[in-house]
């Protein structure tokens, strides 16, 4: 979401991308075929996405932050996973469900969470 609580536009995805390759590769992957177990709430999307291998990668992105997690072995931030995975969320609101993560988006989350609560509780 936006600061103003809005998803994302594709432009706004597309700004996050380190590069061209990158916006291009994502774009690919900004279609429900490759992906599943898709699902997002209000600070995060998630899902998976079947690559080369025989697990597909696990994407997770804290909209809030941003940030970026994927299982990928790319060494881009974000990788064309997460792009392509935000692509799909910003497209399209029925292709990404409203939901509870899984647990291992939900753990990912949930300690990026309570750093930032720790953070936050610092004295300057």
């Amino acid at each position: 979401m936006n600061p103003q609580g809005e998803r994302w536009t594709t432009d706004q995805v597309l700004a996050l991308a380190p590069d061209e390759a990158s916006r291009k590769a994502g774009g690919r992957l900004a279609a429900p075929g490759p992906w599943s177990e898709t699902g997002a709430d209000e600070g995060a999307v998630w899902g998976q996405c079947k690559g080369s291998g025989k697990k597909p990668y696990q994407a997770v992105v804290d909209v809030k932050g941003p940030a970026f997690k994927c299982s990928c072995p790319s060494r881009k931030f974000p990788c064309k996973h997460a792009l392509g995975l935000l692509l799909l969320w910003a497209g399209e609101e029925r292709a990404v469900a409203a939901g509870e993560p899984p647990q291992w988006a939900g753990e990912w989350l949930a300690g990026r969470r309570e750093r930032a609560e720790r953070s936050a509780g610092a004295p300057s």
